[in-house]
């Protein structure tokens, strides 16, 4: 699957290079030409790392990576003019990973683009990140919302299943499998206690659960939003 790159930036040529040189590499590039449109577009496409300009018209560049950082641990690059250490340090500090100086060669962006996407892909390989929850495949530690959540070892163990195939639906026969090694009629009900203990735990309102959803007649199903 191809990695996703947004680029806000109000100058059209500098998109345009940015876009060529990625896309070059094998990356699928977003454009935004404002800050709202880059705020938007993150949201629709999900990117895996950003590139954003600095003076932006509606929000610049700092105000939609601190907007970001409130969303999204995704590695985010600022372009800018300005390159005083000052500068530099605002948007560090403001959740950058990078920050690259005008005018600059489109090969060096897409050096450090390829650099952090391969810090991102080792400081998440332990990790499973969706729907508002996050498991630590190591520790086996679980959060929602950034808030630590405590399951017992049945319940993390089907919560780890679900969430490594979101969007498949499991039978009450193929979970009792996963857990037990074979399956008894009997064991129907204790996966549904499981289930309801489970969803106790990671959702909003457990009697209306909207990430691990019953699929009438077939099963359960980890939802992929």
């Amino acid at each position: 699957m191809k990695r996703t790159i947004l680029i806000a930036e109000d100058e059209a040529d500098i998109r345009n290079i940015l876009r060529l040189y990625l896309e070059g590499e094998g990356y699928q590039v977003v454009e935004a030409a404002d800050g709202e449109q880059a705020l938007a577009a993150a949201r629709k496409h999900s990117p895996d790392l950003a590139v954003l300009d600095v003076m932006m018209p509606k929000l610049d560049g700092l105000a939609v990576t601190r907007a970001l950082r409130q969303q999204s641990d995704i590695p985010i690059l600022i372009l800018s003019a300005k390159g005083q250490d000052n500068d530099k340090i605002l948007g560090l500090n403001l959740g950058a990973d990078d920050y690259i100086v005008k005018p600059f060669n489109a090969l060096e962006v897409v050096a450090r683009v390829k650099a952090h996407l391969r810090r991102s892909d080792r400081a998440f390989s332990s990790s499973i990140v969706l729907n508002g929850l996050s498991i630590n495949t190591e520790t086996c530690s679980v959060l929602k919302e950034g808030e630590p959540v405590f399951l017992t070892p049945t319940e993390y163990k089907l919560l780890s299943l679900f969430m490594r195939s979101p969007g498949r639906i499991f039978t009450k026969v193929q979970l009792s499998q996963f857990l037990n090694g074979e399956y008894y009629e009997t064991d129907d009900n204790t996966i549904m206690v499981h289930i309801s203990k489970l969803r106790e735990k990671i959702e909003d309102n457990p009697r209306k659960p909207a990430r691990l959803v019953t699929v009438r007649g077939l099963g359960y199903r980890f939802e992929k939003k």
